[in-house]
């Protein structure tokens, strides 16, 4: 079968764009053939800097003939409508059209004709222009006198089609004057003179790398990450491990080169937090550990996107050369900062806009406080060290040293508050209080964190709803959705009972939007989507560790021999219900009394009923839902008697009435725990 080759070289594509665009870029083609007919086995999916490569194979040459269908107007329809009809199903008379009958909507009219398969090559030549003149990227940018839009200014397109094993033809297109060919370009200074001219599919990944390009991401961080470790313990360090700067630095390079640097030991004596993200965020490179003493070494290592011929000396030399600079003004920041108490640094906040409808970052800091005693007595936290915690939880965002590193929000706040003598639990809750981060953070720990944490993020959320500032399809500007589920996560993680309607001021608008999030976390714990749609009861709906108790014991419930038999029982009372009150147009209310039950089956169905309900009530109130569903397991066998000895719907619509009441109470009881009738199967 065919391959498939298309790399689009450009310019510097953004790090954080290349995997998304990478994975789009074979979705719309994958989807673009699959459309036409076509259909691919598999893909090699590959990006760098300055391409996006895609590689398909199992490609026919051609697609498949296949029947097209256009409906056309009714038999009756006005002359013109029948004239446009044929114009563009390309028929010459209505004759050819086929007659369809269909007794309500009436006859009409049919084109049918046999569409031959068109060739791979003229489906591609079509596609990929298309493609390219639409690519969803975040952001794009036109340049010189063309409309096409892209993420830099693209200089050339490779599009190959062939036989695996054979010399693979161009599929032929233009776009913005540049046509497509069989040639790529490798490295941009270590190989940027020649053309390479690619013929065949396997080569071309050879071809490359000889080219100084390695086109695989999961290479190039691979090599970064060992090499890196290399240095680090030739030295007798450890590499501190950071995933997000690994993956952006493996997309800045085409042909990575680990290098080690060192700083002054001086700069030490700031926090660690300060030389790492000062290191991070203007070099890109990573710190490293001393194993004994716990604490970082006066090195880091950097990552170059060329082979020196001195070695790396010279890069290195100016990658120490500006770190220095930067952990010189990062020392002076840190030291200009301590001169000032954290708690001083108050007033300032008057003057720092939160929102221009929510006032000043001082007012919030007020609401906060407010609403973090609240929190605190609830999950019995201290009020004293959550209401100084909340006093100082944004006196940071006025240092010079968060000006500088907005991302140490947070972070700074705890240095200089342990710095000040303040207690542990105090500067601790000062930066737990912006996790989690993402959802990959772990949740805060400590009560007067996890109180902070609650009352930052609750605020947010019902501030923002308060104004009609509501998150909107993708736009999420004030990332509402993030602390919504940082809300739903430490409750859930720490088994918070903290039902959520008095804490957002009972809006039930925000309380929907908390529930929809949580149908979502649900589903992406593996739940399943019935279970989570049968535990959102109308009574509890804003406990959320009440819910997952509920999704819990159901997971658990339904798995059993007792709990399918249960619900089997159940659908059947569900479903004579419900015919029954679709036929009488009213709802059948519980059996309150013995009075009017005659058989013995339905009497003990009774008699159980009125036995469980008091420790069901029980269960139900402690949140033991497991026991809850045991209990109304034991009911399986008694309906099932009921099943078989009595019937329902009678001549005496009295004894009809009773006994449809009784099963009306059955279907109440069980809905106490769950909503059982939302379970499939």
């Amino acid at each position: 079968m065919p391959d498939f080759l298309l790399e689009l070289f450009c310019e510097e594509i953004p790090s954080s764009m290349q995997e998304s665009a990478s994975h789009d870029l074979q979705r719309l083609v994958i989807e673009g053939l699959s459309d036409a007919g076509l259909k691919s086995n598999a893909s090699v999916l590959c990006s760098t800097a300055c391409r996006l490569t895609l590689g398909l194979s199992g490609v026919p040459e051609k697609a498949e003939d296949r029947f097209v269908e256009r409906r056309g107007p009714r038999v009756d329809a006005p002359s013109k409508a029948i004239s446009g009809f044929l114009e563009s199903a390309a028929l010459s008379a209505i004759d050819q059209a086929e007659i369809v009958r269909d007794g309500k909507k009436g006859d009409f009219y049919v084109a049918r004709r046999e569409e031959s398969g068109r060739q791979a090559v003229d489906i591609l030549s079509a596609l990929i222009p298309d493609l390219l003149d639409s690519f969803p990227w975040k952001k794009s940018m036109r340049w010189g006198s063309g409309s096409l839009r892209w993420v830099r200014p693209l200089r050339s397109i490779l599009c190959l089609f062939g036989h695996s094993g054979s010399k693979m033809r161009v599929v032929p297109f233009e776009i913005e004057a540049i046509a497509s060919s069989n040639i790529t370009y490798g490295h941009r200074f270590m190989a940027p003179a020649v053309p390479i001219e690619v013929t065949y599919f396997n080569h071309y990944f050879v071809q490359l790398k000889e080219a100084y390009v390695i086109l695989d991401p999961a290479v190039r961080r691979e090599t970064i990450s060992r090499e890196a470790r290399k240095l680090a313990s030739a030295q007798g360090f450890e590499l501190v491990e950071d995933e997000g700067l690994l993956q952006e630095v493996s997309g800045l390079v085409e042909w990575p080169v680990v290098l080690m640097g060192r700083f002054s030991s001086d700069f030490l004596t700031v926090p660690p937090e300060v030389i790492r993200t000062t290191i991070r965020a203007k070099q890109k490179c990573f710190v490293l550990r001393d194993p004994v003493l716990g604490t970082l070494a006066p090195f880091f290592i950097l990552v170059s996107n060329i082979f020196p011929r001195d070695g790396g000396a010279e890069v290195i030399k100016g990658h120490e050369r500006v770190i220095a600079a930067r952990l010189s003004d990062a020392c002076f920041f840190y030291e200009q900062d301590m001169k000032i108490a954290l708690e001083s640094r108050n007033e300032q906040l008057r003057a720092v806009v939160f929102h221009e409808r929510l006032g000043t970052q001082y007012e919030r800091v007020e609401r906060i406080a407010t609403r973090v005693r609240s929190i605190a007595a609830r999950i019995s936290a201290d009020l004293g060290m959550a209401s100084r915690a909340a006093w100082l939880s944004k006196a940071d965002l006025v240092t010079e040293m968060v000006g500088e590193f907005p991302e140490l929000q947070g972070v700074m706040g705890r240095c200089y508050a342990e710095a000040q003598g303040e207690a542990h639990s105090v500067a601790r809750a000062i930066e737990d209080h912006y996790r989690p981060r993402g959802p990959r953070d772990p949740v805060p720990d400590e009560p007067i964190s996890i109180a902070l944490a609650l009352a930052d993020k609750l605020d947010m959320l019902t501030a923002f709803w308060s104004i009609g500032e509501t998150p909107t399809g993708r736009k999420d500007p004030y990332g509402l959705r993030r602390a919504a589920l940082g809300v739903i996560r430490m409750i859930l993680d720490r088994e918070l009972d903290l039902p959520l309607l008095p804490e957002i001021d009972g809006n039930k608008d925000l309380l929907s939007f908390f529930l929809d999030r949580l149908k979502v976390h649900l589903r992406e714990q593996g739940f399943r989507h019935d279970l989570i749609d049968a535990a959102f009861m109308p009574q509890g709906h804003s406990d959320l560790l009440v819910i997952l108790r509920r999704v819990k014991a159901l997971d658990e419930f339904v798995n059993t021999g007792e709990g399918c038999a249960f619900l089997a029982s159940l659908k059947r009372v569900g479903n004579i219900l419900r015919a029954a009150e679709k036929q009488d147009n009213s709802s059948f209310g519980s059996l309150l009394d013995f009075v009017g039950l005659e058989l013995q089956a339905e009497q003990d169905l009774f008699r159980h009923l009125d036995r469980i309900s008091p420790d069901l009530d029980t269960h139900i109130a402690r949140s033991d839902f497991v026991p809850a569903m045991v209990m109304l397991a034991s009911l399986s066998p008694l309906i099932d008697v009921f099943f078989e000895g009595v019937v329902v719907n009678v001549n005496d619509m009295a004894l009809r009435e009773t006994r449809l009441k009784l099963l009306a109470r059955v279907r109440s009881v069980s809905l106490k725990v769950a909503d059982f009738f939302r379970i499939e199967g």
